[in-house]
């Protein structure tokens, strides 16, 4: 009898659930138009979890949940400006009523007037603000030096892309942030850190009742969806959530099973080949310990990615360091807006408070880090022999930029002496900046050469990937 009881409650448990799912389930449709009302054919519509594309008559009908997914949004087409206001990404999103069985959401697109394949992409990690503070320093030096590099890259098309953290935990500050990168004369997208959750709750996902509240609920407000996607000339630009968030600052950096479903469906609208930037927070695949914080399933991602070529640009470390987990993938894990957490000058590896600067033309790509406050050329930082605690005698620089692909030679007055060595150490400056107190964070962008007790000057070259050269001088 107890048997029988136990199967009948499991029946019964299993038909509510039905039901509820059965609840939400209703229909989105709607029109893609441009600006003069001709239809937009051929554009991608995504809930998060559904798709769509419109027909010739620009129109697109999908299944959705609006309870569980409640914002519809479009992945804009190369041909078509991104939709925005006051610098801010917008207009490429709707929310859908979650009473109603069927929702409408129509967008407007306005077409270029000329179809280009250049632009300037820039990626910015760990703004990270907690207070009216560190706020203001985001405003008087990121913000300020934001506004400098774009004005040296007038008349180009500059597209930024906040790598998520935008606040410490504090959803009050979400609103002054948008304002801050709003109007810098660029379009600002951003993408979710674990630090931009509101902690009173668990993600949309594991919240039991959304319409209660869930964690990504003031930021789908400020910021629109976290997995979406569009367009610019030969690049298909992606923002992914790569955080999974049980509540309470507690989460593991990976995605859902669901989120990499998305990804595969949004990339199969692209030829295989195409050019890819995809955003996240958590890195992918560091290799420097110190560094750590990877999406625990990145090799599941990588399956996905291998038939493009990719650009990944993540954050969440505070940590500088490149790397190439694929011969098609490289991964710039930049150094944050906000370094250490505002604490000074230089991320926990040495690498200075910046933003990554990413020129585009076509499919090719070439990129360097902007350290705020410094000129453009500042590549590489130098110690001479003394100022680097750890490496008594020696000459030390940290290029934090590095990868395989550099060269780091010095000269001993005037003579050619050869390939500085690159060892594993922490850096001086951030030591420094914690008053002598050293962390343990390791990073191999440092190199080293000791000169003779004769030396007057040292000079060092440092040759990119592009074939820049970058150089500083000592005297001894």
């Amino acid at each position: 009898m107890k048997t029988i009881s136990w199967k009948f409650l499991c029946l019964l448990v299993a038909v509510c659930l039905s039901n509820a799912i059965a609840i939400n389930a209703a229909i989105v449709k709607g029109t893609v138009k441009d600006t003069n009302g001709n239809p937009v054919a051929g554009v991608v519509v995504t809930d998060g979890k559904n798709f769509s594309v419109t027909d010739v008559q620009g129109s697109y009908r999908m299944n959705s949940d609006p309870l569980r997914n409640p914002l519809v949004y479009i992945s804009t087409p190369a041909a078509y400006e991104l939709p925005q206001k006051n610098g801010i990404a917008d207009g490429f999103y709707q929310y859908q009523d979650a009473k109603k069985k069927e929702n409408e959401c129509n967008f407007v697109l306005k077409k270029r007037e000329k179809t280009t394949d250049s632009f300037v992409f820039i990626p910015i990690s760990d703004p990270q603000v907690r207070n009216e503070h560190e706020l203001d320093r985001f405003r008087n030096e990121t913000v300020v030096d934001l506004r400098a590099t774009v004005e040296e890259l007038a008349g180009e098309e500059i597209i930024g892309m906040g790598l998520g953290d935008l606040v410490f935990d504090v959803m009050e500050l979400s609103e002054p942030y948008k304002k801050a990168v709003s109007n810098l004369g660029m379009t600002m997208f951003q993408l979710m850190g674990n630090h931009d959750f509101d902690q009173k709750y668990v993600d949309m996902e594991r919240t039991p009742l959304p319409e209660n509240g869930y964690a990504e609920s003031n930021y789908f407000r400020h910021f629109g969806p976290t997995d979406y996607s569009f367009n610019v000339g030969k690049v298909h630009v992606v923002a992914m959530k790569d955080i999974d968030y049980t509540g309470r600052k507690k989460y593991t950096e990976r995605f859902t099973e669901a989120q990499l479903a998305w990804l595969k469906k949004d990339l199969s609208y692209i030829p295989k080949g195409s050019l890819v930037f995809l955003n996240v927070h958590a890195p992918v695949s560091n290799s420097t310990v110190s560094a750590g914080g990877n999406a625990r399933n990145a090799n599941a991602l990588f399956n996905i990615l291998r038939p493009y070529k990719v650009h990944i640009f993540s954050g969440h470390t505070h940590y500088f360091e490149n790397t190439e987990p694929a011969p098609t993938i490289y991964e710039h894990n930049i150094g944050a807006a906000c370094g250490a957490w505002w604490a000074g000058n230089v991320n926990r590896c040495g690498a200075p408070n910046g933003y990554l600067v990413v020129n585009v033309d076509g499919t090719d790509v070439k990129w360097r880090y902007k350290a705020t406050g410094h000129p453009a050329d500042y590549r590489f930082r130098l110690y001479k022999p003394g100022e680097f605690e750890s490496q008594s005698g020696y000459v030390v620089v940290n290029v934090w930029d590095c990868d395989r692909t550099y060269t780091v030679n010095w000269y001993e007055d005037g003579k050619l002496k050869g390939a500085m060595q690159q060892f594993d150490d922490e850096d001086q400056d951030y030591i420094t900046m914690k008053k002598g107190k050293k962390s343990g964070y390791h990073t191999r962008h440092l190199y080293r050469a000791k000169p003779s007790g004769k030396a007057k000057k040292i000079r060092v070259e440092v040759t990119d990937r592009f074939g820049d050269v970058f150089v500083q001088e000592v005297k001894l």
